[in-house]
């Protein structure tokens, strides 16, 4: 059995020029990957201004209602001459209705 309180320590082992330089490499591409990760991001630039936004939008809009101003043009128009059409076949019907009651006069008597 071994008595001896103060073992003897191996001594530390020295770094070679190499072993310095890879740890040295290790730890400053730790640090640039570490710097890139939790550094501040620059905003992205807009796309477009919001006061360009917001006039596209107007065009955009007076666009919309021309078009929705034309729908409704010609709904009206196929409206009215939809009117008139039924008119005409209301005085047709009416025609061939006293014609008709005229023959069956006839054939009553």
């Amino acid at each position: 059995m071994n008595t001896n309180l103060n073992p003897q320590l191996p001594s530390p082992r020295t770094l070679t020029a190499e072993g310095l330089a890879a740890a040295v490499g290790i730890m400053g591409s730790a640090l640039l990957v570490a710097k890139r990760l939790f550094a501040a991001k620059p905003p992205k630039p807009e796309p477009m201004s919001r006061a360009d936004f917001y006039v596209e939008l107007v065009v955009l809009k007076d666009h919309i209602h021309v078009c929705h101003l034309a729908i409704l043009e010609k709904l009206d128009a196929n409206h009215r001459e939809l009117l008139a059409t039924l008119d005409r076949q209301v005085t047709r019907v009416n025609a061939l209705e006293a014609a008709l009651a005229r023959v069956d006069e006839r054939t009553r008597n």
